[in-house]
């Protein structure tokens, strides 16, 4: 770890106060957005935000009670699972992505921590430092940044890219996001093409979007920074492989899956990070006092598996550059 995320981590941990001091049991609502519901306590990243929690002194069954919930990937019933969840009265509320847009659409009162792609271009907050009324978190995005490097990375795998086909939901795609996707393709001087999930992300939808790139010269895919494709990626990559074009994951997660490669921020530890914010708030911090916090710890991972199956011959600059390569 790079001591400056070493800092910051110790940071907010070193702010959480033990909570054996809280007379009164504590309630969160934990949403995920596409995870099912089973599934939830024990994936990895949840799993990190719940340990780091008890670490810091709020302990699930002695004063903690986390109800689960998941949006189950189906992104027009969010509205409603936000108001439900809302209308229960949780001390506050941990969740992720599209559903962080809902749930500040329908609480101004109760906490919110997300962890989220870019939550200035989605309207979830004008400042980081200074987060909008009551919601803060983790950005998982990068930015310009994280993005100019992920589609760099793609056209050093295969130097003849030039159009690059987006794979996103309709939901994104359609907020202020889209815009930066489109600016970092300009800076990297290639054609950049948005192909739509829909607003149902499952393997169906992956299928209907793959054959959209037929035609279009496409030469390469890149991904959205949605959980969704997470639950899917088993699905997903097999029907990327089908392709025969190099893609660009988000997450280390689908590069383990069979995918092959991702550029990410280490996402077990920003859902730690996420319990620290969790637990101030616990203790009486509004979110408003806490500023999002921006990852500076990035993953680069490749597999070669992977690349073999596409008839890729990945540069040797390239996998000496990889923080991780799976064989």
């Amino acid at each position: 770890m790079r001591r400056r995320d070493f800092i910051a981590l110790l940071a907010v941990s070193s702010l959480a106060v033990p909570a054996k001091a809280q007379g009164r049991t504590k309630r969160i609502a934990l949403v995920a957005a596409s995870l099912p519901r089973g599934e939830v306590r024990a994936h990895p990243y949840y799993k990190s935000f719940i340990d780091e929690l008890a670490r810091l002194g709020f302990v699930e069954g002695q004063n903690l009670v986390i109800d689960v919930y998941s949006g189950e990937g189906e992104k027009a019933a969010y509205p409603i699972l936000a108001a439900r969840v809302i209308a229960t009265g949780p001390d506050a509320v941990m969740t992720t992505a599209g559903l962080s847009i809902e749930f500040k659409a329908v609480t101004s009162a109760i906490p919110i921590v997300a962890v989220v792609a870019d939550p200035i271009s989605v309207g979830l907050t004008t400042s980081l430092a200074k987060p909008d009324g009551n919601l803060t978190g983790v950005t998982v995005d990068g930015g310009l940044e994280i993005n100019g490097k992920r589609i760099g990375l793609l056209i050093e795998s295969r130097p003849a890219i030039s159009h690059v086909g987006y794979l996103t939901s309709s939901r994104a795609w359609r907020s202020g996001y889209s815009g930066v996707i489109q600016e970092m393709a300009r800076r990297a001087n290639v054609a950049l093409t948005g192909i739509e999930l829909g607003n149902v992300v499952n393997q169906d939808a992956y299928v209907a979007a793959l054959r959209q790139i037929d035609g279009k010269g496409i030469d390469a895919l890149l991904f959205s920074d949605e959980p969704d494709h997470v639950v899917h990626g088993k699905a997903l990559v097999g029907l990327v492989e089908q392709t025969k074009l190099p893609a660009m994951y988000p997450f280390r997660d689908i590069v383990v899956a069979g995918g092959l490669m991702a550029y990410s921020v280490d996402l077990p530890a920003a859902y730690r990070y996420a319990a620290g914010q969790m637990a101030e708030i616990l203790h009486g911090a509004k979110p408003a006092e806490i500023p999002f916090y921006q990852p500076t710890k990035f993953q680069f991972v490749v597999n070669t598996k992977a690349a073999r199956a596409i008839g890729l011959d990945l540069p040797t600059s390239l996998l000496a550059r990889a923080d991780e390569v799976i064989e």
